[in-house]
């Protein structure tokens, strides 16, 4: 792509504006097989240069799928005209975007070619396989459904003040559901994984065969399962649940958008949000887990996605910003400018989102609760700009005086996230992102992964229809 990426460069220098262009080509493929058939089998490939410049304190975009010279100057000249129109409409112009270190050179994450070396046959047998095995495990297992997705994606990012980054990775995931019924009930039990690298990569941490089982098992387990009364409880919530309180519940509240529109964390960089014993990061790669959902080394305003420490040791440190509000809170840009396709502006958007571990064993955490749950399989859910937050759970475990004595059918847990995240009062040193196979939503997708260890807090629980 070395040529391409010239004619970008060349093509944004020639620019009296702020230019940034960004070349994507997106290679994508999606298998779904349900009580043994193929229900879904699907490629697609997209290509195209989004163009975005910054003239008269105004931002204009355009994009293209045509990559001829001429096509090119003229989306250029679209995105100019777009923002010169806007300036005039515009009560504050948008400041000039200050020196920043950028990316430059080629930037490769592992995987890319094994994954695509692998067959689509291979992988639809895996699928088939899996499904079937799953479906097989039990009388009482109806149905089940198995898919896998993967995205193979190349990028140029160049920019008039000095990025000029090429980019290269694979995303991958993996869905297992098992349909359970028994007396005219009936529940699910799932199993995902998201990944970023290779095939084998998906399965570093259970085997294809262990993630059936396990989907084919809790979809039983559940049948028998009572529901959970409700009430403010102490929890021990699994990566996985910690994951989608740290993303949705607080990394969006830190999004510096969101911030200047008035989330509950504006205003509060300096001050005590959380337990000291709370740290959390976003990364666009993470030490403790290689392969997270959301790797990335360099972000789509060619900044180097490094990891930003959102709250240390329970005090807020740091908002996730873009160049332009990084300039605007006088920091550094924090490579959390993200677009899911060429013709997709970037929004700051998060990638690995986490808690980092502490020093205890989960089985001591466990042993040291009286009376709480283990709460586990996250269902999803919902938040705000207030930290107000109410998430679904499928897998909770009763725990009295230190050991796991019951399994109940499904809750929500919900309370305040800043609120909650001040009563913990253990961290365990056990970590993992368990969020890959997930997309995040704002105004556009975006892949992103979160989780962190097993974390003991306070908030309510109450029951639902698992």
């Amino acid at each position: 792509m070395s040529e391409l990426a010239e004619q970008l460069e060349k093509l944004a220098h020639s620019s009296p504006h702020w230019t940034e262009l960004r070349y994507h080509r997106r290679n994508s493929q999606s298998l779904q097989v349900q009580k043994g058939l193929v229900k879904q089998a699907k490629s697609s490939i997209t290509t195209g240069v989004g163009i975005r410049v910054l003239a008269e304190g105004a931002w204009g975009f355009s994009s293209t799928s045509d990559l001829s010279q001429s096509s090119l100057e003229k989306a250029l000249k679209q995105a100019v005209e777009c923002a010169k129109s806007i300036s005039q409409m515009k009560k504050a112009a948008v400041a000039q975007l200050p020196a920043v270190k950028l990316a430059k050179g080629e930037f490769k994450l592992e995987g890319y070619e094994a994954l695509q070396k692998m067959s689509l046959e291979q992988k639809l047998q895996s699928v088939l396989q899996a499904e079937e095995a799953t479906r097989r495990h039990s009388p009482n297992i109806q149905s089940a459904t198995c898919g896998y997705n993967e995205m193979f994606e190349d990028k140029i990012v160049v920019t008039s003040d000095g990025a000029n980054a090429t980019s290269r990775l694979a995303r991958n995931e993996f869905r297992l559901s098992a349909f359970a019924s028994h007396a005219g009930e009936m529940v699910q039990g799932h199993h995902t994984v998201g990944r970023t690298g290779s095939w084998e990569c998906l399965f570093n941490q259970y085997s294809l065969a262990e993630m059936s089982e396990e989907a084919a098992k809790l979809a039983i387990d559940l049948l028998k399962a009572p529901r959970i009364p409700g009430g403010l409880a102490t929890l021990i919530l699994s990566p996985a649940m910690v994951g989608i309180l740290s993303h949705e519940a607080i990394g969006h509240t830190v999004e510096a958008d969101f911030v200047l529109s008035g989330s509950v964390a504006a205003g509060k960089i300096g001050q005590r949000i959380a337990s000291p014993l709370v740290t959390l990061q976003d990364g666009g790669m993470v030490r403790e887990t290689p392969y997270g959902g959301g790797d990335l080394l360099v972000d789509d305003e060619g900044v180097l996605a490094g990891t930003t420490t959102i709250i240390k040791d329970g005090i807020l440190n740091s908002y996730l910003h873009n160049r332009e509000s990084a300039a605007l809170y006088q920091v550094e840009p924090t490579g959390n400018a993200r677009a899911w396709l060429y013709h997709d502006e970037p929004l700051i958007r998060m990638r690995n989102t986490y808690i980092v571990p502490g020093a205890l064993p989960l089985q001591e955490i466990i042993a040291s609760t009286q009376d709480g749950y283990l709460v586990d399989c996250p269902l999803g859910g919902q938040a705000d700009a207030t930290g107000e937050f109410m998430f679904g759970a499928q897998k909770v475990m009763q725990i009295k005086d230190g050991k796991i004595v019951k399994l109940f059918r499904g809750a929500t847990i919900s309370g305040q996230a800043f609120e909650v995240l001040s009563t913990v009062d253990a961290v365990s040193k056990e970590f993992k992102l368990d969020l890959g196979s997930g997309y995040c939503g704002k105004g556009q997708p975006a892949k992103v992964d979160a989780g962190g260890p097993y974390v003991r807090c306070k908030a309510v629980i109450g029951g639902i229809q698992a």
